[in-house]
């Protein structure tokens, strides 16, 4: 599995969604679920998926798909 499958794995299945919803526009302002709940089980399922510990101005600052995916490739060196 790549990277970018993995990724879009975490939101499927946190979210409930299709892969075809997962672009620059999904965040905590446009799906309708995005909770604090969904919030730390997307940190978590992250986290997982990628053996990684996210920081807390990490956690706070993953409001997208598109951010998240920033985040990883400049702080965690993760390669999509």
């Amino acid at each position: 599995m790549t990277n970018l499958e993995k990724y879009n794995a975490c939101f499927i299945d946190v979210f409930t969604v299709t892969k075809d919803k997962l672009n620059e526009q999904f965040s905590n302002e446009t799906a309708g679920n995005w909770d604090s709940i969904r919030h730390l089980s997307l940190i978590t399922a992250i986290e997982d998926s990628f053996n990684i510990m996210l920081d807390t101005e990490d956690i706070l600052g993953f409001t997208s798909y598109a951010v998240g995916m920033k985040i990883l490739v400049s702080r965690y060196d993760i390669v999509f």
